[in-house]
């Protein structure tokens, strides 16, 4: 079975560039050559890379694993961490609407 390509939004694609260009230069900061991070990480240099230009083919876990290997694994909690939308639509007391109840067809 061949794997689905994933399409993405120029917006989304940016953003998945920008983190993966973070996460090389945390790297090279850390003056780690790919093959050290690859073997640390347990995967290939060439997953390493394209985890690095922000390929969005590559696992979540696989991103995980490469922020391990660069101790930098506690960014991956920030995500979603300040939902300042969501903390306003729950201050609020919004009440969303249900779902309209299912319609019978008058044949059956």
């Amino acid at each position: 079975m061949a794997k689905e390509k994933i399409l993405l939004l120029p917006k989304e694609r940016k953003l998945l560039k920008e983190v993966g260009e973070n996460i090389k230069l945390a790297r090279l900061r850390r003056k780690y050559s790919a093959e050290q991070v690859a073997e640390r990480a347990n995967m290939s240099r060439p997953t390493l890379l394209s985890i690095e230009k922000g390929s969005a083919s590559v696992s979540m876990g696989s991103y995980l694993k490469v922020l391990m290997a660069l101790g930098l694994q506690d960014d991956l909690l920030l995500i979603a961490r300040d939902d300042e939308l969501g903390r306003k639509i729950q201050d609020a007391g919004l009440i969303l609407k249900e779902r309209a109840p299912k319609r019978f067809n008058s044949d059956e």
